[in-house]
């Protein structure tokens, strides 16, 4: 049976969680943790998260949701999760779980369904081979997983492939090779340091460069309230940034993105602000690091030569209907 969510299924939904997304990866759940991603998040939408229930026992759970305020929000509606217990996976079921939130999308106004790393429920899940350390998000559907069968059979067009890599941060070295690009764009007027904004101008119009909103509002929000960001700066204007630079409790260095206007590009600058910031975090006892990017992303080669590895893949997928 389909059920619309109610509050009384928050502990049997926290159960299946543990019980069978444990098995992908994704992080236990507890009462305070599921308030955080999912019941208090503003995107949470009671009419697009969904129960299946069997005899009584809550065995599937779903979840999506949608923002005009977001990426492709006006569009796209967000997958977040399906979660089915191991005996009820079946094509039915998923199928049953899946129709329910594309036709929530649907009613919304919504053209395609996404799962991707803009979902603002963010999923946190275990690096592979490491004490627990964590990412704070998925970026898509682990591949191999029993969920990434079903979608791609059922039509979800796979639009990229995510690399997630890690980086033991006891292991890292700023190289040479490094230091004397750094040393020749010095030269060339263009330094890497933490911001100060007593020298440092121009931040928003650096921001406004790059055309990204999330970066626009974070970063500008750190370098406005003294949250540690690496830039670089030609002169005293910035032209580009690496950052924040916040330890997090659980030992991973967070950082939002890295960014250089367009108008600097070419010089390796993003390499330089690249391991300036792992650099940044190793001398604040940050413990690890971890980041995702597409598999086909010439970058990859800059964070290989950081010590990266890449330790799961996942999936960005969407059908549109």
């Amino acid at each position: 049976m389909l059920n619309a969510w109610e509050d009384k299924y928050t502990q049997p939904v926290i159960d299946l969680w543990n019980k069978e997304a444990v098995k992908d990866g994704y992080k236990e759940l507890t009462e305070q943790s599921f308030q955080q991603i999912f019941a208090s998040s503003p995107y949470f939408d009671k009419e697009n998260t969904f129960i299946l229930s069997e005899y009584g026992q809550v065995t599937g759970f779903a979840c999506g949701c949608a923002g005009s305020d977001l990426p492709l929000g006006e569009t796209a509606g967000y997958i977040t999760c399906i979660v089915l217990d191991e005996p009820s996976q079946t094509d039915d079921n998923y199928r049953l779980l899946l129709g329910a939130l594309e036709k929530r999308f649907q009613e919304l106004g919504k053209k395609q369904a996404d799962i991707l790393f803009f979902n603002p429920m963010m999923l946190p899940w275990y690096i592979p081979d490491t004490p627990k350390h964590e990412h704070n998000n998925a970026p898509g559907v682990p591949l191999g997983s029993r969920l990434y069968s079903f979608l791609r059979q059922e039509g979800y067009v796979e639009r990229a492939i995510e690399n997630a890599m890690y980086l033991d941060l006891d292991r890292f070295v700023m190289p040479e090779e490094i230091r004397r690009k750094e040393e020749k764009a010095a030269a060339n007027g263009c330094r890497v340091e933490m911001f100060d904004p007593a020298r440092h101008g121009g931040v928003t119009e650096m921001l406004q460069g790059l055309n990204n909103p999330l970066w626009e509002k974070e970063i500008g929000k750190c370098t406005s309230d003294g949250t540690p960001v690496v830039v670089a700066v030609q002169g005293s204007r910035t032209v580009g940034f690496a950052g924040p630079v916040i330890r997090q409790d659980n030992g991973r260095g967070y950082f939002a993105g890295i960014g250089v206007h367009p108008e600097h590009e070419g010089h390796g600058l993003g390499t330089i602000l690249f391991f300036k910031l792992c650099e940044a975090f190793k001398a604040i006892g940050t413990e690890y690091m971890s980041l995702y990017t597409g598999s086909s992303n010439p970058a990859i080669r800059i964070y290989e030569k950081a010590g990266f590895h890449t330790v799961k893949q996942f999936s960005v997928m969407r059908r549109e209907f």
